[in-house]
């Protein structure tokens, strides 16, 4: 079953990855990416091992972006590959059988691609502008959301698909009526004075 509600890592100068991830699991998210960007394999895998520590603790799922091979090494229960990064039957070859594959999407050409690929969710954004990634694609806003699940009904895609990219606590309701299924956050929850009080908020809009 794929969450509704997505924390990604981000590090930031008062706090790295495993604190935030921390930070998330204990205000109540069970679903983990760790995205650490311009790291050596190696470091990759020393922080999966110890991010592994937190999400088991908590029973939460832990993904890692862009590197199925870290995924492996580590035993995370999958991988969420980007646009520009390994294709996802090559992360699936190399996870095997039983873990999660995801992929990142800004097009219906994108979504068609994954879904042809038979990844288990897609990422679909930005949403709006975000601090969070440095290469962003074209923003989509409401209305890109709208247009982009109208064409997936139309085509029988039915993946589930998850918005990303800047998403508020207010934005949630909109954004599900055009028929997401669920969000991905990062910043909101980093930033939070209050961690719990946002994944609460957030799971009252989810219907969690």
């Amino acid at each position: 079953m794929i969450s509704k509600l997505h924390y990604i890592s981000t590090e930031k100068k008062d706090k790295n990855h495993l604190q935030h991830i921390k930070e998330a699991c204990e205000a109540g998210c069970r679903w983990i990416q760790l995205r650490a960007k311009e790291v050596t394999v190696e470091e990759y895998i020393a922080l999966g091992i110890e991010a592994k520590k937190i999400t088991d603790q908590f029973n939460a799922v832990l993904l890692i972006n862009d590197q199925p091979k870290v995924a492996k090494a580590i035993g995370a229960d999958g991988v969420h590959v980007g646009k520009e990064d390994i294709s996802p039957a090559k992360a699936k070859e190399i996870l095997g059988k039983g873990k999660i594959v995801g992929g990142t999407a800004n097009t219906i050409e994108d979504i068609q691609r994954l879904y042809d690929f038979g990844v288990d969710y897609i990422g679909l954004g930005p949403f709006r502008f975000t601090q969070t990634k440095k290469k962003l694609s074209p923003i989509l806003g409401l209305e890109g959301y709208q247009n982009l699940l109208d064409e997936c009904k139309n085509r029988s895609i039915d993946t589930p698909i998850i918005a990303i990219g800047g998403i508020e606590t207010t934005d949630v309701k909109s954004i599900l009526s055009t028929g997401i299924y669920g969000i991905a956050i990062s910043g909101l929850i980093a930033n939070a004075v209050q961690p719990e009080k946002v994944v609460s908020e957030l799971e009252v809009e989810l219907a969690l």
